[in-house]
Order: C-alpha cells, then sequence, then structure tokens
C-alpha cells in the first residue's frame, strides 16, 4: 500500500469518528418509485475484518465499507453545506440585479426632476420679472392712476390669476425639490444595498467553490473499485430512502391531475436530463436546483422566485398527499434543495456538482414540504 492509500484510509477512518450525523444521500437514477422491487442485498456488508467477506487467496479491499460510508457521510455535508451556500449566493444575484435596475430607475428619475426644476425655475423668473416692470405698486396707486377704471378692474383680475399661478408654480417647485432630496436619498440607500449584496455574492461563492473543491479531493483519492463501491452505497442508501417514503402511508395514493401550465413545466423540467448540475447556473446548457425549477415554470408562464428557500417561503404550501406532477418538493430542513414531481412516486431534479439532471426517487431525500406555483 503506497502512501497516498495510508493517507486515504486514515482519513477515512477519522471520517468514521468525526461524522455522527450523516445527510441524506441524493437519489441516483435507477430506482423503483411507486413499486420498489426487494431491498437489494448489498454486495458486500460492512464490517471491520474485509477479509470476512471474501474468498480464500482474493486481495483485501483497501478501505472497508465502514470507512467508505464515512466518506460518503462527509461528502454529503460537504455538497450540502455548498447547496445552502448556493442559494444564498442566487439569492444575492438576484437582490443585485433588483438593486441595480432600482438605482437605473432613480437616476431617471433624477435626470426628469432636474428638468422639470429648471423649467420651473424659469417659469418663476419670468413671473418675476414680469412683477418687476409693472412696477410693483400696490391696487390702490395703480387705480388712482388709471384713465379707465374699467381696465383697471380688468387688469386686476388678471393679475389675481397671475398671481394664485405664481403660488402653485412656487408650491410646484418646492414639491419637485422634495422628490429631487427623496430620490437622492433612495438611490444612496440601494447603492449601501447592493454594496452588501455584492460583498454577500462573493463570500457565498467563495464558500461554494471552497466545499465543492473539498469533495472532488476526497473523491480524488480514491481508487476506481472504491469509487465503484461508493456508488452502490449511495443506490442502496436512496433506495431504502426511497422505499421507507413509500411505505409511511404520506405518498399520494394516485397522483393529482396536473393544470396545463404544469405539464408544461414537468415537459421542459424533464427534457433537460442529462445535462451537467452547475451551481449559479439557469441553462440552457447546465443548472443548478432552483435554476432548473424556476426555468421550468417560467417556460410554462409563471415566473416564481429563483432559489429553494424563497420558493419555500413564498409560493403555495400543499399536503404532500395532495401532489400531483409539476408541484415542487423541497427538501432538508434548511430548504436547501428543490426537485419537481413528475407523478407515480419520482421526480425530477438537478443533484449536485459531478452529476446531471435526472430523474429518481421523489422520497430519495427528506421532504420538508410542497409547494404548488400555480395553486
Amino acid at each position: 500500500m503506497g502512501s497516498g492509500k495510508r493517507s486515504l484510509t486514515t482519513t477515512a477512518m477519522a471520517l468514521a469518528c468525526a461524522c455522527a450525523c450523516a445527510c441524506a444521500v441524493l437519489a441516483a437514477p435507477g430506482l423503483a418509485y411507486a413499486n420498489p422491487a426487494p431491498t437489494p442485498t448489498p454486495t458486500s456488508a460492512p464490517t471491520t475484518d474485509p477479509d470476512l467477506t471474501l474468498p480464500p487467496g482474493a486481495t483485501p479491499p483497501s478501505v472497508s465499507n465502514e470507512e467508505l460510508e464515512a466518506v460518503r457521510t462527509k461528502l454529503n455535508a460537504l455538497y450540502h453545506s455548498a447547496a445552502v451556500a448556493t442559494d444564498a449566493y442566487n439569492a444575492a444575484e438576484e437582490q443585485t440585479l433588483q438593486q441595480s435596475a432600482e438605482i437605473v430607475g432613480l437616476a431617471r428619475e433624477i435626470v426628469r426632476g432636474q428638468q422639470k426644476l429648471d423649467d420651473l425655475r424659469d417659469l418663476a423668473g419670468a413671473a418675476a420679472r414680469e412683477q418687476y416692470r409693472s412696477g410693483g405698486l400696490p391696487p390702490e396707486a395703480r387705480l388712482w392712476l388709471s384713465d379707465d377704471p374699467q381696465e383697471f378692474l380688468d387688469g386686476a383680475g388678471r393679475v389675481r390669476q397671475g398671481e394664485h399661478a405664481v403660488e402653485g408654480l412656487l408650491a410646484e417647485l418646492t414639491r419637485t425639490q422634495q422628490d429631487l432630496e427623496q430620490y437622492a436619498k433612495d438611490a444612496s440607500t440601494q447603492w449601501t444595498k447592493l454594496e452588501s449584496n455584492r460583498k454577500a455574492k462573493a463570500e457565498a461563492k467563495k464558500k461554494v467553490t471552497q466545499q465543492i473543491a473539498a469533495a472532488e479531493k476526497l473523491e480524488s483519492q480514491l481508487e476506481k473499485d472504491e469509487k465503484e463501491r461508493l456508488a452502490k452505497l449511495e443506490e442502496e442508501a436512496a433506495y431504502q430512502a426511497q422505499t421507507a417514503w413509500l411505505n409511511s402511508g404520506l405518498v399520494p395514493a394516485s397522483d393529482g391531475t396536473a393544470s396545463e401550465q404544469g405539464e408544461e413545466a414537468v415537459a421542459y423540467a424533464t427534457a433537460q436530463t442529462g445535462k451537467p448540475y452547475e451551481w449559479g447556473a439557469e441553462g440552457p446548457k447546465s443548472y443548478d436546483c432552483s435554476g432548473l425549477t424556476s426555468q421550468a415554470w417560467a417556460s410554462a408562464g409563471d415566473g416564481i422566485p429563483r432559489t429553494s428557500q424563497e420558493q419555500w417561503k413564498q409560493l403555495t404550501h400543499v399536503d404532500v398527499k395532495d401532489m400531483r406532477p409539476g408541484d415542487l418538493i423541497i427538501y432538508f430542513a434548511d430548504a436547501s434543495h428543490v426537485a419537481m414531481y413528475i407523478g407515480d412516486g419520482a421526480m425530477v431534479h438537478a443533484p449536485r456538482p459531478g452529476r446531471t439532471v435526472t430523474v429518481a426517487g421523489a422520497g430519495s431525500m427528506p421532504i420538508l414540504g410542497v409547494v404548488r406555483p400555480d395553486a
């Protein structure tokens, strides 16, 4: 055994002690959904003595099943942490775009307001000059000096109208100045939020890349046969979770009828199978979990929140037993993963880095709840 292999074995054994709480594994394709077959027998039972599961003369595996299970648990934890950070990144990205648009809108309002203010000032200046040319005499004096009292009275009426107009002009000038001040304050507030979300986005991106890099490094230390055995463990864990869910009594007795939009969303999502997962991606070449569901519903003409956590917060909740194709299944207590129910106990989702959009058992991960975009 080389030093690299010894290092992996030591690492795996340490992980077996350190990882007390396992995150549920993402579902693998090829599982039974509504009518699973009997639970398959593991190819080799976990044991602290690998020689017990091997024929005489065979070379014992360098990493036991128990150690691989610890690796699987650690990988799930790393990818789950990356999913949480991805949701934070997507939320910050969405808010950044929104705030940028608001700042642009406020800037346009400021330009229009400044032009209006300039026009009002010109009108106010013209009114002041006209008053100066009239001599600024009080009405009684102008009456005594007038040769035609009726002409004076007609003129006085026009003067009063002019005075009212000037008063309205000055009030409008004041309002416009106040609007400009408010626009400037709003723009400053949005700019502060924008900078804050840019920092949050950068921090989330850093965490995502760190967690994915750590997971990829851990996987890279496995030999080919160990990776195959690890994949078997993942399939078995997903199968067992799906079977337990099907036997829980929480599964719909029969699928509800999908809405027209729901059918369109399902058609879009299932058409993406085989495309790679990429965190922060919204298609068309790659997706993350909420990028897939949000784009599927956008294609059906119904815009929904970008992130799985906001989808859970903002969309209408329905009972798991009442879900129908097109509904979104939210997973884990922190709502860090989302998939689309397609019927018959199955869902389609973008699982995690290194995987592709795939169909899997709807109960292969812990379900937080179900939401309906077109309730």
